[in-house]
């Protein structure tokens, strides 16, 4: 598959990523969706190995990086914090120049963004963000994919996140929906909303894709959705702030009635996982016939496959 040349670049964020090489990323994971659904296993990752450092719990983001390491025939290997001297005992570059020797890739999911950077500038291998307290640009990869799946091109498409605008899944999704020229809409209530300095840093990016980012505490600003986003009201490690968070955010339920507001019968509802029901959306938007959660779970394994095989191996192989 052609495409742009980015073997050896590291996914820290989607800031440095122009939209032609996100859009090969998507290519590339469609046609590995297609492969897998036709039982196609290539083990193009055959004597390769890939760190993958856990600070926080994860669900989606193990399973993805793992099985699709594994499948290819690749050498996967855990390390939580408790494993290894991550900045305790030895420095944070003596550890990235350490594991650099040893593995083709890292990944890492954590709190600090600096550390993943730090990773990536001093390792010498491709490093992937599987989350930081501010950027989560493997699950925007696979909004994006659920988005085009469903309307063939994300392009002019209105995506309403509905909830807490500062975190880390809602900054991403500005960032890449910026360069992919889909309209987001951010309804959230006002001590809620993202950095301003975010914006300043976008505005090159709409000039170029023609897509509008809104941000807003109107609840109205759902009508002409095609999809309706939430994520749980208390991140993690935020925990002490669930009785405020819950205050703030209950007039800002994905439910049916907001679906209906949308006007829009074909809108789809999408969730970053894991969800609680009952709080940031009824059980009845998430079980009902909108719902694409299992495929935007689904495609984090074959967007975050697409990374590794743009970044580690040459086009011809894939």
């Amino acid at each position: 598959m052609q495409g742009p040349d980015i073997k050896g670049r590291s996914l820290v964020n989607l800031k440095n990523w122009t939209p032609e090489e996100i859009d090969f990323l998507l290519r590339i994971a469609a046609n590995e969706k297609k492969n897998s659904r036709e039982g196609i296993i290539k083990r193009r990752f055959e004597g390769k190995t890939l760190a993958m450092i856990f600070e926080k719990r994860s669900t989606r983001t193990r399973c993805s990086f793992e099985t699709a390491f594994g499948e290819e025939g690749g050498h996967p290997v855990f390390l939580s914090n408790a494993d290894i001297q991550l900045g305790a005992k030895e420095s944070l570059e003596d550890t990235a120049r350490v594991l650099g020797r040893m593995f083709s890739a890292i990944e890492f999911r954590g709190f600090s963004q600096k550390m993943v950077e730090e990773l990536a500038e001093k390792s010498g291998v491709p490093v992937y963000n599987g989350l930081t307290d501010d950027y989560h640009p493997t699950q925007a990869l696979a909004d994006i994919m659920t988005l085009s799946e469903e309307f063939g091109s994300p392009a002019g498409r209105k995506l309403c996140f509905v909830g807490d605008g500062r975190n880390n899944v809602v900054r991403s999704l500005i960032i890449i929906c910026s360069k992919t020229g889909t309209n987001c809409t951010v309804v959230s209530p006002k001590a809620l909303h993202p950095e301003p300095g975010l914006f300043e840093e976008i505005k090159p990016w709409l000039k170029a894709s023609g897509a509008e980012i809104t941000v807003t505490e109107d609840i109205s600003a759902v009508k002409g959705a095609d999809g309706l986003y939430t994520d749980v009201w208390v991140s993690m490690g935020e925990e002490s702030k669930k009785d405020e968070r819950v205050r703030l955010l209950s007039p800002y339920q994905v439910n049916d009635r907001l679906l209906e507001m949308t006007g829009n019968k074909n809108c789809i509802f999408m969730h970053c996982l894991p969800a609680v029901k009952g709080e940031e959306v009824t059980v009845s938007v998430f079980e009902g016939g909108g719902s694409r959660v299992w495929e935007q779970a689904e495609n984090r394994k074959h967007t975050i496959k697409a990374i590794m095989l743009a970044t580690l191996l040459n086009q011809d192989v894939y």
